[in-house]
């Protein structure tokens, strides 16, 4: 027993002789364990802070283009008004929700002009406190350029961007917060014109309310070229 004993008493003495000698290192490992605990939850508390103003969300949200989900409030002609909601984690949302603001989301569907029939559909279809899925691409002021997707069922979900497109309630545009010679630019607006182009070929919504002569006319008389030669003739005649 007294063996024992010492044999004890002399690998504590070797281990406390060790922590001696290498009590910097200790020092330096706690610090670390330390840094990265306050690195995780300040990243818990940036992905469980509930947003409520466009100019809230970190840059770094934008430009790696997350995905957010929300409750939808309502569909205006500026684009549909959302609720953040954040990830939960008990501790630190149930004390962020004394200090957080009430605000909502302008989210916009980027890469899409939307006719008023499209507008209509929206209102029609979506319901208010809807949950969708908004998936950042840019910021332009207070709103959100987004891809907008809707759950349908367990295991499918609707981009809206597209489905506007596909039933010919909107035009094609450029994706604003996108780089444009981005390889996600590209991959996104072949997307939504191969959206545009099925409606256009079963000339749905507005395609079907224009002439296939009336179309050419007006993306004619749209292009810039010909609109800085009418300026041109015009000012020819003035001088004349």
């Amino acid at each position: 027993m007294a063996e024992r004993r010492s044999g004890a008493a002399e690998g504590l003495a070797r281990l406390s002789e060790w922590a001696d000698s290498h009590l910097s290192l200790l020092r330096n490992l706690s610090a670390g364990v330390a840094v990265a605990g306050v690195l995780v939850l300040a990243r818990s508390v940036r992905m469980t802070t509930k947003f409520t103003s466009a100019l809230d969300i970190p840059v770094e949200f934008v430009t790696k283009n997350v995905k957010l989900r929300g409750k939808l409030h309502r569909v205006t002609e500026k684009g549909l008004e959302v609720e953040h909601i954040p990830i939960s984690i008990p501790v630190i949302t149930s004390i962020q929700r004394k200090w957080q603001s009430e605000g909502l989301l302008l989210v916009r569907l980027a890469g899409v002009e939307v006719a008023p029939s499209g507008l209509a559909w929206l209102q029609r279809e979506l319901k208010p406190k809807q949950t969708i899925w908004f998936q950042l691409l840019g910021r332009e002021d207070t709103a959100l350029e987004c891809l907008v997707l809707l759950n349908k069922g367990r295991f499918l979900s609707v981009c809206l961007n597209e489905e506007i497109l596909r039933e010919g309630l909107g035009r094609a545009a450029r994706i604003e917060g996108l780089q444009h010679d981005s390889h996600l630019y590209w991959k996104l607006h072949k997307r939504l014109l191969g959206a545009e182009l099925k409606a256009l070929k079963k000339n749905k919504g507005i395609w079907k309310e224009e002439s296939y002569s009336e179309r050419i006319r007006d993306r004619i008389s749209n292009n810039k070229f010909v609109q800085t030669m009418k300026q041109f003739v015009s000012w020819l005649r003035r001088s004349a």
